[in-house]
């Protein structure tokens, strides 16, 4: 059945008339399950998902990440899990250093930490500043806003012990039924990192980098705090930056069988941006930003502060886990280039609730899992704007009150007809709403209001077919609301929907001796796909794209090799991700088949790294993009293809002290990191951010 087919929208319109009902069934069938099905461990069962009790040196809210990765891996799709030690042997800066080798992923940002691009699977691609259409999480709670947009400045990848990646409808454990699917930082405890760190990272561009953590448990009580602050001057101008941000948490164990942990997050980021500029003055002069950056004194200041709190509750056939979250966000925002000026200036808060059960048991002999569960999110922008004068506040042209609430029910089931055979059906279904309240009146009343409901299904089986190696296909329907950044401000632009998607998966993950990998292809068929463009000179607008394709193959891995080459208990690592994109317009009136902007076709990171059994390692890396891609729908300018070489050393002493030494772009060249989108591109386009250029940075941590 194709997108366009008025049989498509009758069923569809039929699905999201039964969602209060699917709600209450869902809800029923949990506390029913919870109460009459046998205990999972009175019977003969493989992997099961919780015991009651734990021991005391484990966080019951918090898995630590082998249990997290043997957790993950009950999906039947793709997903993955990068341990803390992966990143930090190097410069950890950006969620770019975090996911960079995760096939399916592309991050890359315009400048520093600031507003990187994140995409999975062609997520929100046409977005090169914030990004939607994968939500983010911080131990489970959402950071992304209760409009489903977002970004990642506020993700300190030092304060992560390990980071969940749910592609697609994959992310059905946290409710989230979006193309690009969940990220999930997950914090330390005082459990999994008791005792003290210190970390000092220095480099290039005046860079600075300061970590302290403390973390320790005392009978019930655990807690972990750790402070970070960051400055540099940029390799372009105008891009100084300065972060300090606070992460912590404690937690309180009642017996064996329960724990509560309250979050608390806050930072102070103060980051000035150039603006874009056009490929031939992104490549002559990558370090160059226009005039207009100065004038207008751009620069992106957040004040922000989050607090959460979340309790799980082990029972003989699973577990339960209710939370609760606020946060507050102050934003001011200059913004100027040719034809384009003003203030952004916001004061957003955010909260919500959610409960999620999910339980092990027995279904007529078989093993049976379920997954259970409730998002509300709620939220309120009051976004005002200014005319710039010099960075400042001038005569005010816009105020609103932006409010979102969105409610998700969901569920998954996974049936094991066989011991090694699962057979998973899921059900998620979301009533978002937005609503804006015009407070600026002198150019008439904008006020409008918006529903989206929607009703998405997922089916899929796994087959571990030999120990620790598995396959899996799934077929989803995933579906994103727009944004108020897609919406607009005004009722004449607000004619929006929301954009649905089915998506086909197969693939396989697993390990044999020396051997990891993680292999996925897909298809996703995509209907009023969400697009927003930036013309040449203006403000961005919106559009829906009636039907799109984007497919790919991802492929990851490491294969330890040449062990006692030169010592006893040495190897060398290859380790690799390569990601294939294939995005399209199908039977666009206008722009045919034509690729769609934003994202290069093969991309490659790749690492091999000599380590000895004394404690130090040394290896080269690559981030290799052969093939440039479009940055207009017309297909008129593309970027240029590039290789970077960098490298990566270190030692461990074996006290608790490490230290590393992490070259950039070693060959010094010049490329484009993060480009804007628009409908017709020209040379004369300012659309284009060069990346960094030649960059070494060395760092010591210690912990007692």
């Amino acid at each position: 059945m194709h997108y366009s087919d008025p049989a498509f929208f009758a069923l569809r319109r039929k699905a999201e008339k039964l969602l209060p009902k699917v709600a209450l069934a869902l809800l029923g069938t949990s506390a029913a399950l919870a109460l009459l099905t046998p205990s999972a461990h009175s019977q003969t069962v493989t992997r099961p998902i919780t015991v009651t009790g734990k021991a005391e040196t484990d966080s019951i809210t918090v898995p630590d990440a082998g249990e997290a990765r043997r957790r993950i891996e009950n999906t039947a799709g793709g997903v993955d899990i990068v341990p803390a030690d992966e990143v930090r042997d190097g410069r950890a800066n950006t969620v770019k250093d975090v996911l960079d080798f995760v096939p399916g992923v592309f991050a890359q940002p315009k400048y520093g930490q600031e507003d990187s691009r994140l995409s999975i699977r062609g997520s929100g691609l046409s977005r090169s500043f914030h990004l939607r259409g994968t939500r983010i999480l911080r131990d489970g709670v959402p950071i992304t806003d209760a409009d489903g947009a977002g970004d990642t400045m506020e993700i300190d990848p030092l304060a992560v012990d390990y980071t969940e990646i749910y592609k697609g409808a994959n992310a059905l454990q946290y409710g989230a039924s979006l193309l690009g699917g969940a990220v999930n930082f997950v914090s330390p405890t005082g459990r999994s990192q008791p005792g003290f760190l210190l970390r000092q990272e220095l480099g290039s561009f005046d860079s600075l980098r300061s970590q302290f953590g403390a973390g320790g448990a005392q009978g019930n009580f655990d807690y972990y705090v750790t402070p970070t602050y960051s400055h540099s001057s940029g390799y372009r101008d105008h891009t100084d930056q300065d972060y300090t941000r606070l992460n912590g948490n404690v937690g309180y164990r009642f017996g064996d069988g329960a724990e509560t942990r309250f979050y608390l997050s806050a930072a102070n980021i103060n980051q000035k941006i150039p603006n874009s500029v056009t490929k031939s003055q992104a490549l002559a002069s990558p370090s160059w930003t226009s005039p207009q950056s100065f004038s207008g004194n751009t620069k992106r200041n957040i004040e922000a502060i989050r607090a959460a709190s979340k309790t799980t509750f082990l029972t003989d056939s699973g577990e339960a886990t209710v939370g609760f979250f606020a946060a507050s966000k102050t934003l001011f925002h200059p913004l100027s280039s040719p034809g384009f000026s003003t203030v952004v200036d916001n004061e957003e808060v955010n909260g919500g609730g959610f409960a999620r059960w999910t339980g092990d048991t027995q279904v007529a002999g078989h093993r049976n899992e379920m997954t259970l569960g409730l998002n509300y999110f709620t939220g309120n922008n009051h976004a005002k704007s200014f005319t710039n004068v010099g960075g400042a506040r001038g005569s005010l042209t816009a105020d609103a009150d932006q409010t979102s609430d969105t409610l998700e029910v969901y569920g998954e089931n996974a049936f094991y007809v066989v011991p090694d055979v699962a057979l998973i059906a899921g059900l998620q279904g979301t009533m978002a709403r937005r609503e804006l309240d015009d407070n600026f009146l002198s150019n008439g009343n904008q006020s409008f209001e918006r529903g989206y409901n929607s009703v998405n299904p997922k089916f899929g089986t796994r087959w571990d077919f030999a120990p620790h190696m598995q396959a899996f296909v799934n077929y989803s329907w995933s579906s994103e609301p727009p944004p108020f950044s897609e919406l607009g401000t005004t009722a004449t632009t607000t004619a929006l929907e929301q954009q649905e998607s089915r998506t086909l998966e197969l693939g396989s993950r697993g390990r044999h001796g020396d051997l990891a990998w993680d292999a996925a292809i897909y298809r996703a068929w995509l209907h009023n796909e969400l697009q927003t463009i930036q013309p040449a000179t203006g403000q961005a607008v919106q559009q829906n794209v009636d039907n799109t394709i984007h497919q790919g193959i991802e492929l990851g891995g490491d294969w330890v090799f040449a062990r006692n080459l030169a010592a006893t208990d040495d190897s060398t690592t290859l380790r690799l991700a390569y990601t294939y994109s294939d995005f399209f317009f199908d039977g666009h009136p206008t722009y045919g088949n034509n690729d769609i902007p934003g994202a290069p076709r093969h991309y490659l990171r790749a690492e091999l790294r000599y380590a000895h059994a004394s404690g130090w390692y040394a290896g080269p890396n690559v981030e290799w993009v052969p093939q440039g891609y479009y940055v207009d729908n017309a297909n008129t300018l593309k970027t240029d293809p590039y290789l970077l070489l960098g490298a990566k050393a270190g030692y461990d002493f074996g006290n608790g002290l490490k230290l590393f030494l992490d070259g950039r772009n070693l060959l010094d060249k010049t490329f484009i990191s993060n480009a804007s989108t628009t409908t017709s591109a020209t040379a004369s386009s300012a659309l284009f951010n060069p990346g960094d250029g030649r960059a070494v940075f060395v760092g010591a941590e210690y912990r007692w």
